[in-house]
């Protein structure tokens, strides 16, 4: 089994390239919506997970009622999504997966680790493209929600793991997308990966 997992800075595209990386390699893939619907199913289980993904994903998120009656997605735990992320190789089936520590929580399946950066300017720009509608920061309040994001990240990956987020000697292969389209740079990715996992450094990175 091959193992995709996509550490990144928040705008820097790491989940788009981990999607077409998934596309190209023909590998499942996961991220943080994914993970946390399949983790809102208390019952969860290895059928259920096999089931779900299937038909394409999960379809329905278990929803609770704010205070004003409006429906919301349930909140999962990280204990919840380490489970979940846990349980993804006993599928048998080869995946990439986006953020939620799997590189650390994975370690034990050789997967492949990317790091995906890029310059403020770059993450600025794609932030700005992707905005929801509706949301209308002003470059700086941007630049400052990129910052708080990737600093949550690097004290949740303190906190669970004990080891650096972004440490480059953590990861198999560091990714600038400053200048790149993800779309051209994926196919690259998916050739390194490829080249990676047949080379047997897999087998020697478990050393």
């Amino acid at each position: 089994m091959r193992i995709i997992t996509i550490s990144r800075e928040y705008g820097s595209g790491g989940r788009e390239l981990g999607k077409r990386l998934a596309g190209i390699l023909d590998f499942d893939f996961y991220d943080k919506e994914i993970i946390s619907a399949l983790a809102a199913n208390k019952d969860l289980d290895q059928d259920y997970m096999a089931r779900t993904l299937a038909r394409g994903g999960p379809q329905v998120l278990e929803t609770r009622r704010s205070p004003s009656g409006q429906s919301v997605v349930q909140v999962t735990s990280l204990q919840e999504q380490k489970r979940v992320i846990q349980m993804l190789p006993s599928l048998g089936r080869d995946f990439v997966i986006v953020g939620r520590n799997a590189d650390i929580l994975l370690k034990d399946y050789q997967p492949f680790n990317l790091f995906v950066c890029a310059e403020m300017e770059a993450k600025l720009r794609r932030c700005a493209e992707r905005a929801a509608e509706g949301e209308n920061l002003t470059l700086k309040e941007l630049e400052r929600k990129i910052r708080s994001i990737d600093k949550a990240r690097y004290h949740t990956r303190e906190l669970l793991t004990g080891s650096g987020w972004g440490v480059p000697s953590a990861y198999h292969l560091t990714i600038n997308t400053t200048s790149w389209r993800i779309p051209d740079l994926a196919p690259a990715v998916a050739e390194f990966a490829t080249r990676w996992f047949s080379s047997g450094a897999a087998a020697a990175s478990g050393r």
